[in-house]
């Protein structure tokens, strides 16, 4: 007898349809054989499997069993295939006397007691299943709540095969999960730190409002202590919350990846990634044999924060040039390539110089400390300062900020502008479009980006002297578009491209 089973495999983040056949046969002498491009994970699961069945009392075939996994040209991975493959021996052993498998996608990790375990890509799989218009998708019970966020795909969370059994016979009757997730917009908590809290460094806040406002990549230099890390990490509570859209994408990667919470629905907040400078180029980047999301894409619509930046390898930051202009990554190997999200938002706090002394302005500094902030410097390539928007020097907090009790700026004013600016923003390009300034491309550049006469000028100025490329050009067109919208003003002005130009404080290095 042979019976086909429903499941997905993971390509990337992406789901793709795997169909589990089983059948009794004479014609091999071992007791069963997988084939189908297994992994080691899956080849081992048979063993699970068999105890799980015999535990929760479904009879075990005394004949030979052959599993095929197909498509076979695609390697499965991974512990999503116990459960369709427990389904198929019970359909062949008659333990399951229905056909209503065929109308669903079931996936799952069993224990030896006949429990179902979580797995990794569920809101993927019931993107497919709505996708191949399915009935539903028979999930973990712990995964039920992220595949539910699908509109128009029943999810009915399993707990162990016995349940299963008495869905498809039914003798049980398994309520599908509902989540009452907003539709429209996610809205985030309160955070426990404020830009109130940083003393002093009132340009540095304004800098970073205009990189929340437009989604612009920003790296601050001072040296230690001036407060770098401490505005960085307060960056997150002045963004625009997700959308249903950006928290849908998101939450696709972590759960490919494993890591969402148990009973999480979706990622609520931006991301927030703060990789070690010891990271290596795979795990920034993605990467393994079997291409797995990196840092850059666990960062999709949220923050990659690198602390210290010129201490990371140079061929670690090399290989963020490319996501860091496209917005995804792409990864190839000899059997397949896999295309990840990377839309992040590169945060970069470094010191002028390997001993933390100096200043970015060689006129204020000294010989010696020139050639050491030179050497320095030389660690970052020009082609990847070019992708920065905002380069700005955070200088060495002084005792009157210190000590004065005037409160600065506070992350509520700080988010206002960035509220206005994103309302202007999600009116110019559509409420349900992902782009902004920063993803600007040159068709909206050249419609919303307008120069009146006296930007033009101080645009070439700019050119002559800084010597900018024709991505810096872009980059300050598209920050002063965020510093109008900030004001509220419909065209880009000579006081908003001066303001722009001020923040590419490292071409001249470059």
């Amino acid at each position: 007898m042979l019976a086909k089973v429903h499941t997905f495999i993971l390509q990337g983040i992406d789901a793709t349809r795997c169909e589990v056949e089983v059948d009794l046969t004479k014609i091999y002498d071992s007791p069963a054989i997988v084939v189908g491009l297994p992994d080691a994970a899956v080849r081992e699961a048979l063993d699970r499997i068999r105890s799980a069945l015999f535990n929760s009392g479904f009879p075990i075939p005394d004949t030979k069993l052959v599993i095929n996994l197909a498509p076979a040209d695609i390697k499965k991975e991974g512990s999503a295939l116990e459960l369709p493959i427990a389904l198929g021996i019970m359909l062949v052993t008659r333990s399951i006397v229905t056909d209503r498998h065929k109308q669903f996608l079931i996936a799952g990790e069993l224990a030896l007691d006949g429990r179902v375990r979580p797995v990794k890509g569920a809101l993927s799989m019931a993107m497919l299943a709505k996708e191949l218009k399915l009935e539903g998708v028979l999930v973990p019970a712990d995964n039920a709540a992220e595949a539910a966020v699908v509109p128009g795909v029943a999810v009915y969370p399993i707990d162990s095969i016995s349940t299963l059994a008495g869905f498809f016979n039914g003798t049980l009757e398994v309520e599908p999960f509902h989540t009452e997730e907003s539709p429209s917009q996610i809205i985030e908590g309160d955070y426990d730190v404020d830009f109130a809290d940083v003393r002093g460094q009132e340009l540095a806040k304004r800098a970073l409002t205009i990189a929340a406002a437009g989604r612009h990549n920003l790296l601050l230099l001072g040296p230690p202590g001036a407060g770098k890390t401490m505005l960085c990490s307060r960056l997150p509570t002045i963004l625009p919350p997700l959308t249903r859209q950006e928290a849908l994408e998101t939450t696709r990667v972590y759960s490919a990846c494993g890591l969402l919470e148990k009973g999480q629905s979706l990622i609520t907040r931006r991301p927030v990634r703060s990789p070690h400078h010891t990271a290596s180029s795979p795990a920034i980047i993605g990467g393994g044999s079997i291409p797995r999301p990196g840092e850059v894409s666990l960062a999709h619509h949220g923050i990659l924060f690198l602390d210290e930046l010129a201490e990371f390898p140079r061929d670690v930051l090399e290989v963020m040039r490319q996501p860091m202009e496209s917005g995804t990554v792409n990864i190839s190997r000899a059997h397949s390539s896999v295309t990840f999200p990377a839309r992040f938002m590169l945060v970069a706090a470094m010191n002028p110089s390997h001993s933390g002394k100096g200043t970015v302005d060689p006129r204020n500094a000294k010989a010696s400390e020139v050639a050491a902030m030179e050497k320095y410097m030389s660690r970052l390539s020009g082609p990847l300062l070019d992708r920065i928007d905002i380069h700005l020097e955070v200088p060495a907090v002084t005792y009157r900020d210190l000590t004065s009790t005037v409160v600065g700026t506070s992350s509520r004013q700080m988010r206002e502008q960035v509220e206005r600016a994103t309302a202007a923003q999600r009116k110019r390009f559509g409420a349900d479009s992902l782009m902004c300034n920063a993803t600007m491309r040159t068709a909206e550049l050249k419609a919303h980006c307008v120069l009146d006469d006296a930007g033009q000028l101080l645009m070439k100025q700019a050119m002559e002297e800084l010597g900018l490329s024709a991505r810096a050009f872009d980059k300050v067109r598209r920050v002063a578009r965020t510093i109008a919208d900030m004001e509220g003003t419909a065209n880009v002005q000579s006081q908003h491209v001066s303001e722009a130009v001020q923040y590419r404080l490292l071409d001249r290095k470059v």
